[in-house]
């Protein structure tokens, strides 16, 4: 694997890489060869007048439109017969999503197109995030496109205290329709190939295509070797694509969308408090938050220029309020004098502000504070539980949610790791990862910290414990990391096993030390015989 500084070196020269193929790099989380470009502009400015392809006939449906456009095809039925088995089995999946696609529907066939992409590839939020703008995944994931933080800030997407772009339904479309276009020209106009490199990589697929090549095999995605999840990921698309063009065929049920543009954006040059935003247009803050899943906190970014997506009967009136509203009043301030232990991080936490920002507003060099000076800081118009879909009030619903299992809210103490944590409640670490959106689980956790558990539920132990009166033995691997400091009699006390079994298992031999970064399996009875 290249290093990753040389390839954000390579990448800012895009065409030299396009034309000359040379070998990708891997992403941190999915083995992911990146392409980004200087020369490619991801941001343009929306267009407010809708494109509209040429064609003879405007279906008034937006699926059909899709559908009438379909040029991406399997070799045959059988390789979707798996995808379309599990929908049909689930009719009412399809149904549910999309209806959800139906704010960003449109939006996304219009960036396809004027790009010149396949439409199909409108449908790809269907498998990645079933079209849910939150959507997160335990690989640090996110959005409608699922880009992972690499990725996303090769293209432009910002992530800070204020937003995450990957969230954003207008910038990280731009983003993905670039990158796939830049896919599309790395495989030499092979589209299932650069579908199948955003899920996987550039980089494994093209080691598996030069594999075939090698070898005198065919080297298209039906024939060379990816992982599971990637040789499903393809016909997954042309499944969804399938269905939707036929749903009687296949018992499905399609949400109708009408082929007309539903947002426009307004380009906001200063903080806005989203109560304001709400007041002005008459939307609630899960309408805000939904169309601009983005945001991440009570107001709109600290930037130049922030493009907001609202409804297209909603512009004219948000328009004429802020112009009649004074500037001045657009975010509440709070003067704060320093007391006595305080410090930049603690009054962020207080004021639900970030350091940055703290410092920026009122021209702090450094991270030093004094007692009696006097701080300018912005702050909510409402109570936090106002801002409903905030990523504060987002990490409450989720330690409020239900899943299997008991739920245990664990305060994280000095010296505790993922590692730990997991093998004292009997969990997955990948589990805790995802309950908890943990985005840096890799830098540590904090002191403090409250992690969200689902253990097993008693009928399932009970199941487990009778497999343990029959003599049967159920066991669960794990693989460890060596981290830095590590030893086997410290690992095998972690985790409650043998120094001897972690040689046994892992073939290592008696005098020589770990190397860190070694991956080592651990086999960790949840039921003794």
């Amino acid at each position: 694997m290249c290093g990753r500084l040389k390839i954000l070196k390579t990448l800012a020269f895009l065409p030299l890489l396009l034309l000359s193929a040379c070998s990708p790099q891997e992403a941190v989380s999915k083995d992911e060869s990146i392409i980004s470009s200087s020369t490619i502009k991801t941001t343009p400015k929306v267009i407010r007048q809708i494109y509209k392809p040429p064609s003879k006939v405007i279906e008034t449906d937006l699926w059909r439109h899709i559908a009438n456009g379909h040029t991406l095809k399997a070799r045959s039925q059988k390789d979707l017969y798996w995808h379309i088995k599990w929908f049909k089995k689930n009719p009412d999946y399809l149904t549910r999503v999309t209806k959800r696609a139906e704010p960003y529907l449109y939006l996304v066939v219009q960036e396809v197109e004027k790009a010149g992409l396949p439409i199909e590839l409108a449908l790809l939020p269907i498998v990645e995030s079933a079209y849910y703008p939150f959507s997160y995944s335990h690989g640090t994931a996110s959005g409608l496109w699922q880009f992972i933080p690499d990725t996303g800030r090769l293209y432009g997407l910002k992530k800070n205290y204020w937003v995450d772009e990957r969230r954003s339904v207008i910038r990280s479309t731009r983003a993905a329709v670039a990158y796939l276009k830049n896919l599309h020209t790395l495989f030499k106009g092979d589209w299932l190939l650069a579908i199948a490199s955003y899920n996987s990589g550039p980089g494994r697929v093209q080691r598996a295509v030069a594999k075939n090549k090698a070898r005198g095999k065919k080297a298209d995605f039906w024939n060379i070797s990816l992982p599971a999840e990637t040789r499903g990921y393809v016909p997954r698309l042309l499944a969804v694509a399938e269905l939707i063009k036929n749903p009687d065929k296949y018992g499905q049920t399609i949400t109708p969308i009408t082929n007309k543009p539903k947002l426009e954006s307004v380009f906001v040059h200063s903080q806005l408090d989203l109560s304001l935003i709400a007041q002005w247009t008459g939307l609630s803050l899960e309408q805000i938050y939904t169309l601009n899943p983005d945001l991440n906190r009570w107001a709109t970014p600290d930037a130049p220029r922030y493009e907001l997506l609202l409804p297209i009967e909603k512009v004219a009136a948000f328009k004429k309020a802020r112009t009649n509203y004074p500037k001045k009043k657009q975010l509440s301030y709070k003067r704060y004098t320093v007391k006595s232990g305080d410090s930049l991080n603690r009054l962020a936490k207080k004021f639900n502000s970030s350091v940055t920002y703290i410092k920026n507003i009122n021209n702090i060099k450094g991270v030093k504070i004094k007692q009696g000076q006097k701080i300018t800081i912005p702050i909510p118009k409402k109570t936090d539980g106002y801002y409903t879909l905030s990523k504060e009030q987002r990490r409450v619903q989720r330690l409020n949610s239900r899943k299997h299992g008991k739920k245990i809210i664990h305060k994280v103490i000095k010296g505790e790791s993922l590692w730990l944590i997991a093998n004292r409640y009997d969990v997955p670490v990948d589990s805790i990862i995802k309950w908890n959106h943990l985005v840096n689980a890799t830098k540590g956790l904090q002191i403090g910290q409250k992690l969200m558990i689902w253990q097993v539920q008693k009928t399932q132990a009970s199941k487990l414990k009778n497999l343990a009166k029959i003599g049967v033995s159920v066991k669960r691997t794990i693989t460890y990391r060596v981290k830095r400091g590590d030893n086997l009699s410290l690992i095998a006390h972690k985790f409650g096993v043998r120094v001897s079994q972690l040689r046994q298992w892992n073939k290592l031999p008696v005098n020589k030390p770990l190397k860190i970064g070694k991956k080592l399996k651990i086999i960790k009875p949840i039921v003794k015989q």
